[in-house]
């Protein structure tokens, strides 16, 4: 569901995106993994109309949507994430500490 990406960053699939939907579609109430909440940010960012909202009213919003809709959202998502890479808090803290002066 994730794979490795370009400088330390993490690629998120559409399987990821589209598990993350349904956890929202079901108010899977659960802790979100650090992926999951990258689908959430990326859902907020590339929907104005959620933007705002709570995981409850996110998964409402996905409720009503149609299956093209749905399929157009799940693609932009992955772009907008594409285009913002994912760094995971400890392939960040491993570069930070790279980047050190010795």
């Amino acid at each position: 569901m994730v794979a490795p990406g370009m400088n330390g960053g993490v690629m998120v699939t559409e399987m990821a995106i589209v598990d993350t939907f349904t956890k929202l579609i079901f108010a899977v109430e659960e802790d979100f993994s650090a992926v999951e909440h990258a689908v959430i940010d990326g859902f907020r960012a590339v929907e104005a109309n959620v933007y705002r909202d709570n995981t409850a009213e996110m998964g409402e919003y996905l409720r009503n949507l149609g299956v093209r809709e749905m399929i157009q959202l799940v693609a932009r998502v992955e772009r907008h994430i594409r285009e913002h890479p994912v760094v995971p808090a400890a392939s960040a803290d491993a570069q930070r500490r790279a980047q050190r002066p010795h």
